[in-house]
């Protein structure tokens, strides 16, 4: 054990005492229960609801609010929490080791619900089913390989069609079937892919069955139907949901929580398929939704995941409680979301500012104009690719500056500091090397001021 994970386990261990864990009458003090989620899901924003409802504190964990030190050996995170939700959705992200690694700092001194190295091992559907079929679960057979010459000869190791898809994905996206005479390569859309064997459960609608596994007990479960003309049941995808936790037989209940268990994950999306009265495990989710699933058995998830983490905390639930709020799903935003701007004194913009801007390469500091005449912020091409702004979120129509013709802009996502403070902003790309100021705000950012146009900076 080295200086400093000695210290931060110290550190960890005397929060929590100071917040009554292992004290006697501990159980009914409130516990302060994080979730770790850098997006805006119904599910995390029900997830943080859930735990003010059940009398314990919601801490919404993000970008916006999360830092960390090391000081004399000693490590800190704040914000500080008794228990951390981990809802990372890491198959939507461009930087899945970084992101990890915010779950793995938090695992130093604190429990987490859905541990990082639970969902790394789920991450991967290969390496996940190779670990499920090791447990002697059943799945259905697959075929792995890394280049062209590999992945040809896949055929020779499956029956018949295959389900061609990423080893790492979510909702169905870019999954084809093919037969053993397509041509297949290992990789799908830029991401490395496998080949799983295609489950005919019937000659009706295709189908498969979700079940929403929480400690060691079925939540819910719903039966997914695909589209008319699709054979994906995914709920992203337009899929139907009917309700059958009821009707769920004893197998599927106890493949579900054995494939939880399996992959050491504390909650999970298990996705069974039956054919011929035989049950297979396709996959498991580690943030899985669970909106389709409300809407199908009106029950919500949230208050199981809420009482989970408070309980793993040490922290007390009423048992009653949970089964009220089970029958909604609060999707409110919740007090406890970090602002996107910080508070600041200066509200006063002027027709041109000093800014900071900051990308995924890097930051710069420029001159940006004020224009209210323009709808949306934009900056220029070659500044755009210095810091490394994006990621790409789109394309926006912008009226041409002469006649009435229009011109396609990329849409990236950046940060900007304005009289000290940090925000984010969508800003479109533009050729602006025949102008003077690389940026120009528009009404995206400046409705937030009050305009002076007498206020200007030196260059």
């Amino acid at each position: 054990m080295t200086a400093a994970t000695g210290s931060a386990e110290r550190e960890g261990a005397t929060e929590l005492h100071r917040s009554g864990t292992g004290e006697p009458g501990a159980a009914s003090e409130k516990r302060r229960v994080g979730v770790l989620s850098l997006h805006n899901s119904k599910e995390t924003k029900a997830i943080l609801n859930a735990v003010r409802a059940l009398g314990h504190e919601p801490v919404w964990i993000r970008d916006e609010n999360v830092t960390s030190r090391i000081r004399d050996g000693r490590f800190q995170l704040s914000p500080r929490v008794d228990v951390l939700v981990n809802r990372m959705l890491l198959t939507k992200s461009e930087s899945r080791l970084e992101d990890l690694q915010l779950a793995f700092l938090y695992e130093e001194t604190t429990p987490v619900v859905n541990s990082p190295r639970a969902v790394a091992n789920t991450l991967h559907k290969y390496r996940a089913a190779a670990k499920l079929a090791a447990a002697g679960i059943p799945v259905p057979d697959a075929y792995f390989g890394r280049s062209p010459r590999t992945v040809e000869a896949w055929p020779e190791h499956l029956p018949g069609d295959a389900v061609h898809k990423h080893t790492v994905g979510t909702n169905g996206r870019h999954m084809s079937v093919v037969s053993p005479d397509d041509p297949v390569g290992p990789m799908i859309v830029n991401r490395r892919s496998f080949l799983q064997e295609f489950l005919d459960a019937s000659d009706g609608r295709p189908s498969d069955v979700r079940v929403y596994v929480v400690g060691d007990a079925v939540v819910g479960a719903m039966r997914r139907k695909a589209p008319e003309d699709d054979w994906r049941a995914n709920v992203a995808l337009g899929g139907d949901v009917e309700g059958i936790t009821d009707s769920l037989g004893r197998e599927p209940r106890r493949l579900a929580i054995e494939s939880t268990a399996a992959l050491d994950l504390d909650l999970a999306g298990v996705d069974l398929m039956s054919v011929d009265d035989d049950w297979f495990v396709l996959e498991l989710n580690a943030t899985a939704g669970f909106k389709g699933l409300f809407d199908a058995t009106g029950v919500s998830v949230a208050p199981h995941i809420a009482r989970l983490a408070i309980e793993r905390a040490g922290g007390s639930v009423d048992a009653a409680r949970v089964r009220d709020l089970e029958s909604t799903l609060d999707d409110s935003v919740p007090d406890c979301k970090p602002p996107l701007v910080e508070r600041g004194t200066d509200e006063v913009l002027g027709y041109t500012t000093r800014i900071r801007i900051n990308g995924h390469g890097g930051t710069e500091t420029v001159v940006a104009k004020s224009d209210t005449g323009a709808k949306r912020t934009s900056i220029d091409t070659d500044l755009a690719g210095r810091i490394g702004a994006g990621p790409l979120v789109g394309t926006t129509q912008v009226r041409s500056g002469i006649g009435s013709g229009t011109e396609t802009r990329a849409l990236v996502d950046v940060d900007l500091r304005l009289n000290g403070r940090w925000r984010p902003v969508t800003t479109s790309v533009t050729d602006r090397s025949g102008m003077r100021y690389p940026v120009l705000l528009g009404r995206d950012v400046l409705e937030s001021y009050t305009l002076d146009v007498s206020r200007t900076v030196e260059e």
